[in-house]
């Protein structure tokens, strides 16, 4: 992502899984607290503990990484204002680089231009895909009603 750090993403292994499963179970246990921050304790190479206070915010985004991880998915994590090439704009859409481009030059999701490279940000992509997903959830229920009033056997 062009305004982020790229770094390796591999799946997470079997270990690593399990792992989130328990730590995101245990960590959703302190999120119901109204604390603005929580204090955790980290563990150093010499098992020294050492407390460490962060926003609750970002332990709620912790709790979404590790029920991720947990499923067995490799995450990474993008600023909202992050600017997406062609291709990974594409891919988080799961169509192709020409599709996308298409829908950038009919106007359906904006863009700029940087030289000659188009650039998306990642909160108008997210914009997008929320739009469309409202709209095709409209489009089935309205096939689904329509096939409900002609007595189509959908009960």
């Amino acid at each position: 992502m062009s305004t982020t750090a790229q770094s390796k993403m591999t799946l997470p292994v079997e270990r690593e899984i399990q792992a989130a499963v328990r730590g995101q179970r245990e960590l959703a246990a302190f999120l119901a607290t109204g604390f603005e921050t929580q204090r955790i304790q980290i563990f150093d190479a010499r098992n020294e503990a050492h407390q460490v206070e962060l926003p609750t915010s970002a332990l709620r985004l912790l709790v979404d990484i590790l029920a991720e991880l947990a499923d067995g998915n490799a995450v990474k994590v993008l600023p909202v204002h992050a600017e997406l090439t062609t291709q990974e704009a594409a891919d988080l859409l799961n169509v192709s680089r020409p599709h996308l481009v298409k829908l950038l030059e009919e106007g359906q999701l904006a863009f700029h231009r940087t030289g000659k490279h188009r650039r998306v940000k990642f909160a108008d992509l997210m914009a997008y895909k929320e739009k469309r997903a409202v709209e095709s959830e409209q489009a089935m229920a309205l096939l689904a009603q329509q096939a409900q009033d002609l007595g189509m056997g959908y009960e």
